[in-house]
């Protein structure tokens, strides 16, 4: 072989070295700017959700103040003097209602509990125990309605339990 032509397979096995790195830095950069996409979306996602989840719950502070309201009207339409005028008593329980709603819309739920059902500590909250000839543990009484706001406890329901 002359000279020549040896320089010229040289020169070509040096730009075929140069173009697998070349293809190699192109393939790593691409695959590093998917990644970063991947990340960027992801990301995305979880500010989302986290977005959505301060905007559920926005509201619970003005929800805890309004449910001492619904508490007053029970307590209204409770008394006596209440009883005596039905028109008082009709409008205080339409208010009551409309309330209830609108807080029902935003997320509000009542616990349900009901005397003769087993005390559960995950929703309610013990104040009293009564002598009783129920089981222990059972409720006896409702004192005081809970609530969940969106799932979430936010008032457990207070109960008078026997012994």
């Amino acid at each position: 072989m002359d000279e020549d032509t040896q320089k010229e397979i040289e020169k070509e096995k040096n730009e075929s070295k140069d173009e697998d790195v070349t293809m190699k830095e192109r393939d790593e950069y691409l695959d590093g700017w998917k990644r970063a996409k991947a990340d960027l979306a992801n990301y995305k996602k979880d500010e989302a959700k986290r977005f959505a989840e301060v905007v559920r719950f926005s509201q619970e502070s003005l929800v805890k103040e309004l449910i001492p309201v619904l508490d007053s009207f029970d307590l209204a339409l409770i008394s006596e003097e209440v009883k005596s005028d039905s028109k008082t008593e009709k409008g205080l329980f339409l208010i009551r209602q409309q309330l209830e709603d609108v807080l029902r819309k935003n997320g509000l739920e009542r616990i349900i509990v009901a005397p003769g059902d087993q005390f559960n500590p995950a929703i309610a909250e013990a104040i009293a125990e009564v002598p009783s000839d129920k089981p222990s543990g059972t409720i006896i009484e409702e004192v005081e309605r809970g609530y969940f706001l969106h799932g979430k406890l936010i008032r457990p329901a207070r109960v008078k339990v026997s012994k």
